[in-house]
């Protein structure tokens, strides 16, 4: 089984085998299954996907203007290389799940479950998680998040490494064990909202910037 670790977090990563998958030309119809399958180098207008399970799969360098994806159940799948900003992807599971050098600039990410759901090098600008929840290991590498934002999500024991958190909203929400080390926190906002997560002693002058931000604390050699 490969793996992903970061630090305390480890995530199950997709298996697959590239002489079992076949080339499909879509990714199914609405309430489908479709497993065994390579999906790649398309261009689309729209992507649109509903009630469909997709699993042992490959996703890569598929390039829509905009998508819609509704009540999927994705297992052992990975994106590689694709841009699917503007996504609009609701009420979803994801299992051994792997997003890699992926573009999701702007995306709507709502009501998602995450278990074993990586995030690599991926463009994650303005993107907005809604009510994800983190049910088993989650991670983020050597991401792109700026003014990306978090509302109502449970990050528990989730992983951040390497990433630009510049302007990276953290909304209401539980971040119980949520490993923010090896990042800059200093430019993020809803520091106030980061109640038991990890980080490192030296990163405490950073976070008690982006708190005195949040809160609009003057300081009185400045007025």
């Amino acid at each position: 089984m490969d793996t992903l670790t970061i630090r305390a977090t480890t995530a199950e990563l997709p298996v697959l085998d590239a002489d079992e998958l076949t080339a499909v030309r879509s990714l199914g119809d609405d309430g489908g299954r479709l497993s065994l399958f390579e999906f790649a180098d398309v261009s689309l207008r729209t992507l649109e996907l509903a009630d469909a399970q997709l699993f042992d799969g490959r996703i890569s360098a598929v390039i829509a203007e905009r998508g819609h994806l509704r009540d999927l159940h994705l297992s052992s799948v990975e994106f590689i290389g694709c841009d699917l900003s503007q996504l609009r992807w609701e009420n979803s599971r994801l299992h051994r799940v792997r997003f890699a050098n992926c573009k999701l600039l702007g995306a709507a990410l709502t009501g998602l479950s995450l278990d074993d759901v990586v995030f690599e090098r991926c463009r994650l600008d303005f993107a907005e998680f809604a009510a994800a929840q983190a049910k088993g290991a989650v991670i983020f590498s050597g991401c792109s998040l700026p003014e990306a934002t978090f509302e109502g999500c449970d990050l528990s024991g989730a992983a951040f490494d390497d990433c630009n958190l510049r302007a990276t909203t953290f909304g209401s929400g539980t971040y119980k064990a949520t490993d923010l080390r090896g990042n800059d926190l200093s430019g993020l906002s809803g520091a106030v909202n980061l109640r038991k997560v990890v980080i490192d002693r030296h990163q405490l002058t950073d976070l008690a910037a982006a708190w005195a931000e949040d809160l609009g604390i003057a300081f009185g050699d400045e007025r």
